[in-house]
């Protein structure tokens, strides 16, 4: 199943693909900061939102 991090305060997507990765490695890969507006990204998450990714090409 796709993954999709996305800044809350900016909306930017920090992290969009199918591998599973774990919250530490998502903010290393950005220096600990959103690309988009620069707020601190946190280990303990305030506020999280779980939504389904819509999946392109598949067949039924």
């Amino acid at each position: 199943m796709p993954q999709k991090v996305i800044c809350e305060k900016c909306g930017h997507v920090l992290y969009e693909g199918t591998d599973l990765k774990p919250p530490d490695e998502i903010i290393q890969a950005n220096d600990g900061k959103c690309p988009g507006c620069g707020k601190k990204i946190a280990f303990v998450p305030t506020k999280v939102m779980v939504e389904a990714a819509e999946e392109t090409g598949r067949r039924r």
